[in-house]
C-alpha cells in the first residue's frame, strides 16, 4: 500500500490548470488519510474554490490512476494569504489584500465591474469588502441598495455597511444624498485614507477598491499610500479608452503596484430584442492591450441592458441573476483575479525590523 509521502511525490507532478504551477504538497496544503485500500485526500489553494475545480481534480484523479493508487474523497479548501504590497507600506491587519479597480477615463463601468468582482469572490467563499473610493461620484450606496449612517461604538471608528455579504463604504454614506463634495485635492485624499484606516474591516481576504477615474493627484496619491496587493484595469474596446486606461496601467507601474490584468467591459453589444450581437465600441482592445504590456487577460463583459438595471436597482448581476450569462463571466474574471493574487510574492513585512524616525 502507498503511503503518504509517495502520494505527495506523485502529487507533486501535477500542474494546477488555474496557476500553470506544480501542486503545493506540503502537509499543510495537502492532507492525506487512509480510507481503506484508498485514500481521502484534502488540498489547499490560495485562492477560493471554483465551481469545484473540475480539471484539477481530473488531473489528480488521472495522475493517482497512472500510479496505481486508488483515490477516495476529494476536497478542495481554501486559505487566502497575505501578499506583499509597495515597499515602505504594511498590509493591514484585518485586511489580507487590497485591490485596486482603475480605468484611465470614468464612463467605461468601473464600478460596475467591481461591485460584481467583489459580489463573486465572496459568492465563491471568500471574505470580501468594497471601499468606494470615488469621493466625487460615490455608487457603492446605490449599487448595493444600502442607505444610512455607519455605526461607531467609539466616536472614533466606523462599523462597515454591509449590503449582500459585502462590508462596504463610501464617502456616500457620509453626505447628504444631493450635497456634492466640493472638495480640493488634499481634503479628498485625507477623507479617502481615513476612510480606509478608520473603518473597522472585518478579517478580509480582499478589499476590493473602486477606485476615482484617471491618473490625476487623488489616483496618484492612492496608489502610493494604500497597501495594495495589486490593481486591474478595466477598459472598453474603443481607442480612446483605450489610450487613458495605458495610462492608469503605466502609473501603477511607476509605483510598483503590480497591474494583475485587463477587464475589458461593453465588449460587444448584446440587442435585448433579438439577441443580435455587435462590437459597437470595437474589437478585442483590452485583449491586445493586455498582450503588448505581457499582462493577463482577464475577460471581456457584453453591454447588456440587464447588467445596468439590475447594478441600478441595487442587486448587481451576480446576486439578482446568479445563473445568468453575464454573472457567469463576472465569477470567471474574479476567479482569475483571486489566482493571479495567489501568485503574487507573500507578505514579509512582520519579519522585517520596523523603522522609526526619533528626533536628537
Amino acid at each position: 500500500m502507498s503511503t503518504p509521502q509517495e502520494i505527495r511525490t506523485v502529487l507533486s507532478r501535477v500542474i494546477n490548470p488555474d496557476t500553470r504551477k506544480s501542486l503545493a504538497v506540503t502537509e499543510a496544503d495537502l492532507q492525506i488519510r487512509p480510507a481503506g485500500q484508498a485514500f481521502d485526500i484534502t488540498v489547499t489553494l490560495g485562492y477560493p474554490v471554483f465551481n469545484g475545480e473540475p480539471a484539477l481534480r481530473e488531473a489528480i484523479g488521472q495522475a493517482l490512476s497512472a500510479a496505481g493508487i486508488t483515490l477516495g474523497q476529494l476536497d478542495f479548501q481554501s486559505r487566502i494569504d497575505t501578499h506583499a504590497v509597495q515597499r515602505g507600506l504594511r498590509p493591514l491587519d484585518t485586511v489580507r489584500n487590497i485591490i485596486a479597480v482603475a480605468s484611465g477615463k470614468g464612463g467605461v463601468g468601473k464600478s460596475t465591474t467591481a461591485v460584481n468582482l467583489a459580489l463573486a469572490l465572496h459568492a465563491q467563499g471568500a471574505r470580501v469588502g468594497l471601499l468606494d473610493a470615488d469621493i466625487y461620484g460615490p455608487s457603492v450606496p446605490i449599487m448595493l441598495g444600502l442607505s444610512g449612517k455607519p455605526k461607531s461604538a467609539d466616536g472614533k471608528s466606523m462599523e462597515p455597511m454591509v449590503g449582500h455579504g459585502l462590508q462596504s463604504n463610501s464617502i456616500g454614506f457620509l453626505m447628504d444624498d444631493e450635497a456634492p463634495a466640493i472638495w480640493r485635492g488634499p481634503m479628498v485624499t485625507q477623507a479617502l485614507t481615513q476612510l480606509l484606516s478608520l473603518t473597522k474591516w472585518n478579517d478580509l481576504d480582499y478589499l476590493i477598491v473602486d477606485m476615482p477615474p484617471g491618473t490625476g493627484d487623488i489616483a496618484l496619491t492612492m496608489a502610493q499610500k494604500v497597501p495594495l496587493t495589486g490593481a486591474i484595469i478595466v477598459t472598453t474596446p474603443q481607442d480612446l479608452a483605450l489610450a487613458d486606461a495605458r495610462k492608469g496601467l503605466i502609473m501603477f507601474q511607476k509605483v510598483d503596484v503590480p497591474v494583475l490584468g485587463i477587464v475589458e467591459n461593453m465588449s460587444v453589444h448584446v440587442c435585448s430584442n433579438c439577441g443580435h450581437t455587435e462590437p459597437i465600441f470595437g474589437q478585442d482592445g483590452g485583449r491586445q492591450l493586455a498582450a503588448t504590456y505581457h499582462l493577463p487577460w482577464l475577460g471581456g463583459l457584453p453591454l447588456q441592458i440587464d447588467i445596468r438595471q439590475e447594478t441600478d436597482s441595487g442587486r448587481p448581476s451576480v446576486v439578482a441573476s446568479p445563473d445568468g450569462t453575464a454573472a457567469g463571466l463576472y465569477h470567471e474574471i474574479a476567479h482569475r483575479l483571486a489566482v493571479h493574487v495567489a501568485g503574487q510574492p507573500l507578505d514579509d513585512s512582520k519579519t522585517r525590523p520596523q523603522v522609526v524616525a526619533r528626533k536628537v
